[in-house]
């Protein structure tokens, strides 16, 4: 069984900060994958993981669970990253466009806006399959 890891959180951290003002064609997927599963999702599988345990599941069962927490927290960054780039600040009740200023990697910035939202079914559905 894979652990949760406080270096993972660090990686992920350190992997964010350093791709500040990087595009599309410095990095791909993966590396924005790696940036969000290390973070985000850690702390969701982490969430997840743990319930599952003390719910008395299953070796195949957690897997699952954990297999479904990284898909909702992709899932959750693409959105946050698509709201972020489409929506006003009055529409999200915070400041919009943050991560475009920052320089951050996005979603959008790696895959296009279009792709982004494809990736959003997708996700959907992967997390689906795993319950």
């Amino acid at each position: 069984m894979q652990t949760w890891s406080w270096r993972g959180l660090v990686a992920g951290q350190a992997m964010d900060l350093s791709s500040k003002g990087l595009g599309k064609n410095d990095v791909g997927l993966e590396e924005l994958e790696f940036i969000h599963v290390h973070k985000t999702g850690s702390l969701l599988k982490a969430s997840a993981v743990i319930g599952a345990v003390i719910g008395g599941g299953s070796e195949e069962a957690i897997e699952k669970v954990r297999k479904f927490a990284r898909c909702i927290a992709l899932l959750f960054q693409v959105v946050d990253d698509i709201l972020d780039e489409t929506k006003s600040s009055e529409e999200l009740g915070k400041t919009a466009g943050k991560d475009q200023i920052a320089g951050k990697l996005t979603y959008p910035k790696v895959l296009g806006l279009e792709t982004s939202k494809e990736f959003v079914v997708r996700l959907k559905n992967d997390a689906k399959e795993h319950l």
